[in-house]
């Protein structure tokens, strides 16, 4: 290699290296994006899964219990519900009868 041939490489790697920098840096961001991504749509899919559990569970405690009403954090106020209340009745109801026909 001559000298002149040296010094067009030079300036070549010279003026390109801005765009095979920021090339580079590009490429970097994308796979750094897409990774993030990926663990903010797993993260994601947990937190609805984790969502619709909660709201299911808030569905049975608000029907038997009343609870689910307000916007407040503390212990929710006890208000049962008149259908849970009867229903627990007739259990009760049936228990003791059961017990005193296995007695007597």
């Amino acid at each position: 290699m001559n000298r002149s041939s040296s010094i067009l490489l030079v300036l070549i790697i010279l003026l390109t290296f801005p765009l095979w920098f920021g090339l580079g840096m590009g490429l970097f961001g994308l796979v750094a994006g897409l990774l993030g991504g990926l663990f903010g749509l797993i993260v994601g899919l947990f937190g609805a899964i984790i969502g619709i559990m909660a709201g299911i569970f808030k569905a049975i405690f608000h029907s038997i219990f009343g609870w689910g009403h307000s916007w407040n954090y503390n212990f929710p106020d006890y208000e049962m519900n008149g259908y849970v209340f009867l229903a627990l009745l007739i259990t009760a109801a049936l228990i003791i009868t059961k017990r005193n026909k296995k007695t007597t």
